[in-house]
This record gives structure tokens, sequence and C-alpha cells, in this order.
């Protein structure tokens, strides 16, 4: 009989020599082949079954859980966790204990009630007793949650244990169940557990015997008014004022806003300071301690030795009373003038029910700002920027001046440049050459001298980027030289040094053309640039049609001037695209006759993104058509644009 494979039970053979992984596979000629382990790869096949069929039948026929035990079933697929199905759902029971009471004639014991909280998800309970003001007794949670042991057999209270009107111990304390809530009902319910009825609490009998002598106590009320009545009757009720301290009339005073507080428990008076945003004041939370306060304390008896004593409550004949605080009315704290200008709505209707007052209309406290001081600024030294060298003096630790990112952001790397001579009395700056850089991104000029051999100067950069006022302009509002300022034959003048504008990029007339709302009064920069552009191709000036786009107009005719022309701009972007250029008018031309009309070589070339201006283009296009019939022959127009 075979023995289980168990310890102590398993047999090694002796003659065994190999311990490797047996495989019934081999590979021969790339086709794997079944093979015995003992004969190799290649081998005889392996026979289909070894098995005898009494052998078969005996494996059908065998239990494992007649040797290893019965195995664990499955949960059902539609299981749920108990953390998820009751998670958040609580059984709450009313119930109370009976507290015995040593060595008091008055009480054998008292009756203390709890709330007992069932948790279903985790089977825990805790115990939590409500808290009574005045109680003097520690009351909160008497026992934490955490699942309690219901026997010595180690086992622990489940919500089947309980029911209305039934004891439940717990470590060693009885509590009486005598309710619970609609949930815990509802739960039980569904459960199939019937409860049963809610009971009462007990009485207890200390309590029960201080009714009965309180209902026949009588009580005799003193023709004053009492310190414990008033503490009963006025405790937590505060009378609230807001006032202000005027203090202008010393150096530096100002009308400072105050909270006055008086305390009916004991007619004590609190004043509070109210702060405000950078109001520059130290944080401290009260300019009055609560005290009472008096309303002269140098109204004293001359026998008293103040030299040696201080004075005390019975040294003060008078003290402030809430009929002395009404609005409007002024009164003396330390000698410090406040004036009282509204309260809260609960000193309102306890001044109109206690004394009568009706009157509680706001006073306007809010006094003439002074004007302030102003600061004359120190003339520009020329140190620095101009910004930079202000913000010094307007704070004590200079800040770096704001900047405009977002133009600086859309006007990146565009620059204005204009060609300028120097205006000097001196022969040898006559002929001195300048290239003047305007900075879009932050409205900075730069000043660049070109070298010029054997001249006698030192070509370079003659002034650093900086922002160039104009002569005149003040510290407080400068102003500063821009594009509108920079028309031909304007005179700039830059620290002490006068320039003549003579030229311009064209870049900077596109541009002025494009934006002229944002440079106000650069129509005349561009116009200026418009007629020395013209008057060097040797065009004649022609005033541009309000509202009409402004662009150089070139006239046709003059063929080898605009090859030269279109040459240079295409060497100046580096154009070499003639191959595509070429292709795509083969494209258009199906009937091969080498001519295509002018419309469409217009488009094509605006495909190929030909940077050529249009003016030029048409230009070339109407000098190409020599029949004048509209159709052009495309490879003489190629030849054109080579400029390699």
């Amino acid at each position: 009989m075979a023995l289980p494979f168990l310890p102590g039970n398993s047999f090694n053979d002796p003659t065994k020599g190999k311990y490797h992984r047996s495989h019934s596979l081999g590979y021969r000629n790339g086709y794997a082949l079944p093979t015995r382990p003992e004969v190799g790869i290649g081998g005889t096949p392996l026979p289909v079954n070894q098995l005898s069929e009494s052998e078969l039948d005996e494996l059908a026929n065998l239990k494992p859980s007649l040797t290893y035990g019965q195995a664990k079933q499955a949960p059902p697929e539609d299981f749920i966790p108990a953390h998820v199905a009751f998670d958040k759902k609580v059984l709450k029971f009313h119930a109370y204990f009976k507290q015995t009471v040593h060595e008091s004639a008055n009480e054998h014991y008292r009756i203390r009630p709890v709330n007992i909280f069932y948790y279903l998800e985790d089977d825990s309970i805790s115990v939590v007793e409500p808290h009574v003001e005045n109680s003097g007794m520690p009351q909160g949670k008497l026992i934490k949650r955490q699942r309690l042991p219901k026997n010595d057999q180690g086992d622990h209270w489940h919500w089947k244990d309980f029911n209305l009107g039934i004891n439940v111990t717990f470590y060693g304390k009885i509590f009486r169940v005598i309710d619970c809530d609609q949930f815990s009902k509802q739960f039980m319910a569904s459960e199939g557990i019937d409860l049963n009825e809610p009971e009462q609490v007990s009485s207890d009998p200390y309590i029960e015997t201080r009714k009965e002598a309180a209902s026949l106590r009588t009580y005799t009320t003193k023709s004053s008014f009492d310190k414990l009545k008033q503490f009963i009757d006025l405790d937590r009720k505060v009378l609230r004022f807001y006032c202000v301290w005027d203090d202008r009339d010393s150096m530096f005073g100002e009308i400072r806003p105050y909270t006055l507080q008086y305390y009916l428990v004991d007619d004590t008076v609190e004043v509070r300071e109210v702060h405000g945003p950078n109001d520059g004041r130290d944080p401290f939370p009260l300019l009055l301690r609560r005290q009472k306060l008096p309303k002269d304390r140098y109204n004293v008896e001359s026998s008293f030795p103040s030299v040696v004593m201080e004075l005390s409550d019975h040294e003060i004949k008078d003290w402030y009373t809430p009929r002395d605080l009404s609005l409007g009315s002024t009164i003396y704290i330390f000698n410090r003038r406040f004036l009282i200008y509204d309260c809260d709505d609960f000193t309102k209707a306890y001044l109109n029910q206690k004394y009568g007052m009706t009157n509680f209309t706001p006073i306007d406290v809010k006094g003439e700002n002074r004007a302030p001081t102003k600061s004359d600024l120190p003339p520009y030294n020329g140190f620095g920027s101009l910004e930079d060298s202000l913000q010094s003096c307007l704070s004590l630790i200079p800040q770096p001046p704001k900047k405009d990112f977002i133009k600086m952001l859309e006007n990146d790397l565009k620059v204005l440049r204009f060609a300028a001579t120097m205006d000097s009395v001196r022969p040898e700056d006559k002929g001195r050459r300048f290239i003047i850089s305007y900075r879009l991104a932050d409205d900075m000029m730069m000043i660049y001298e070109p070298p010029v051999r054997n001249s006698g100067i030192i070509g370079g950069k003659f002034l650093e980027r900086t922002r160039v006022t104009k002569p005149g302009s003040v510290a407080e509002n400068p102003d500063f030289y821009g594009p509108q300022d920079m028309f031909i034959g304007a005179r700039i003048q830059v620290f002490n040094h006068r320039f003549i504008i003579t030229d311009a990029d064209d870049f900077v007339l596109h541009y002025l053309e494009a934006r002229p709302s944002d440079f106000p009064g650069s129509e005349r920069t561009a116009a200026s640039i418009r007629e020395l552009k013209m008057s060097q191709a040797g065009q004649p000036v022609r005033t541009p049609v309000k509202g009409a786009p402004l662009r150089v107009q070139r006239v046709p005719g003059d063929t080898q001037r605009l090859v030269e022309e279109v040459q240079a701009q295409l060497r100046k972007s580096n154009y070499l695209n003639h191959i595509d250029l070429r292709t795509a008018f083969l494209k258009h031309d199906g009937d091969r006759t080498g001519r295509i009309d002018a419309a469409g070589l217009k488009e094509i070339c605006n495909k190929n993104n030909l940077p050529i201006d249009d003016d030029i283009i048409d230009a070339l296009i109407a000098n190409c058509d020599l029949n004048n019939e509209g159709l052009i022959d495309y490879e003489g127009f190629i030849r054109c644009l080579s400029w390699a």
C-alpha cells in the first residue's frame, strides 16, 4: 500500500545519479519530437499511455479529501465584505447604570444615563455618557471602541444578544438597555428579532429629594441687587460700544478706533484695540485689561498716603455704569478722551429696556485726513537708469521697477534700426555715421558706430542700451524718445550729443504701417521713410490714399533693375527652391506650351512662399509679358530668380 508523501515516509533511490529535470521533447532537424528522458534527444517516442486499466480506475476513484482533508469552498461571486456592507452603520441603544455612593447620608446610588454604540462593521462597542453642565462628575467616553468580552469562554457581545429591557455586563458593570433609535429598530426587525417594549429611566432618589425640597422652600428676595442674583441673571451678558480716541492734538496723533466692552456680571470694563491691515502698530490686543473703571481716580481724600499706598476700591467714590455710556458721550479713561459713536444690537436693546434710551443714531467720526507730505525728488544724478534711481527715493529698501512682461514677450527680438550722423560743430565729427537701435521690448535705445579705417576714431558701441529722455523733461514725469520722434531729418539729443536721422530699415516702415495705433504720431516717421525710399529708387513720390495700405510702388520697364532687386531679396532670404518652383509650373502647364497665365504664376509663387514683395512680382510679371497676351514664359521667369 502506498505511503502518503509526508516527512519520514519518503525514500531516496541510491542508484540515481542524475538530478536534472527530465523533459519529453527534443529537437531534430528543427522539429520537436517526443523522447524518453533516459534515452535523450531523438530517442524512441514515448508510448501514449503507460498505465493499465486497473490503475486508471484506481486514479478515477481516488478521493484526495481522505488524505489531505476537505478543500475550502470558494466564496460566492456576490460576496461583499463586512467592512463594505456595514460601513458607517451603527446601532444606538439608550441605557443607564447605577453608581453606588459610599459615605453619603443623602444618597446611596445615583442614576447615570449612557449611550451604547454598536458598530456593525467590526462588531465593536463603545459606551458614551452625555455631558451634563455643572454636574460635577467627569463624563464623556466611558468605554472606548473595542470588542467587548461576553464570558470566560472567549465569546464577544454580538448584536443578536441585544434587546430592550435587558441587562448587559461590560467589564463587571451592569447596564440596563431601555430604548434604541429608529435605525436600530429597523435593523433588528429586518434580522427577525422582536424588540421588547421601551422602558423609562429609573428615578434618582437624590434628585427627587432635591426637587421636593425645592418645591417646599421659600425665598425672600433682598431689597438690593445682590451679587448672586447678578451672577445668575447677567452672566455672559456684555455691552459692546464702539469708540475712538482722538489724539490729533499731540504730535503724530490720529484717530484710533477701539472697542469698549462692559461686563454686566461684575461691572468691569475692557478696552480692545481695533487693528487694520498694514496699520503699522504692534499687535497688542488690549489697551486696558478687564477692571472696574473709575470716573475720576484722583478724587480721593487729601489725607490718603498716595506716596506709599495704591488706590483701592474703597478710595474710589464713583464708577462708570451703563447709564454713563450713551452714544455721543465722551468718557475719560485714565486721562484719555474717548468718544462713543455706536454700539451693537444687544446693547441697544438693554439700554432701551433698562434706562429707556431711544437715540441710537451712529455718529460719523471720520475726520479729515491729513494731507500727505509732499516729498521733493532730488535731481537725477546720471548713475544707472532713471527708474532705478527713482526707486531709492520711494522706499527705504529699493525694489526693482516693474516691467511689462506681456510687451516683452510680444516684441522679443524686434528692433527698429535708424542711420544717423552726429550734429557737431567740430569738423572731425562731421563724417561720423551711427546706427541707432530701438528695442520694442523695453523701449531702450542703443547707439553703435561702425569702425572706419584710418579715421582716427575707435568705433564700436557708443551708448549702452538705456531709455533716453527728451530735453527739458522732469524726473517726476519723464518724456522718452520713441519711434514717432525719429523721422528722417529729426534731431535727437542723447546726453548732450545731437544726432540727425538720415535713413531707416525697411522693417521700420513695414512695422509702423502695420501698427499705427501703437505709436501715436508715427505717421510722420513712416511718411518720411517712404519718401526717402522712393527717392532712392528714382520713383516719383505718391501720396497714399487715406485708409489704403501703404507700400512702395515700383514702375515696370527697367528689367535689369527689377532682376537685381529680386535677386537681392532672394539672396538675403537664401532662397534655393527653384526645382520645386519649376515642378509646380510644369504641373500647371498641362499642354507643355512653356507659358502660363499671370494669375496662375503669381498663385504658384505665393504657395511656394517666394520671399519677394507683391509689387516687385507684379512688375516682373509685366516685364516678362512681352506680347501683352497675359502668358508668361516661366523658364525665363525662373532665370530671373537665379541668384546663385
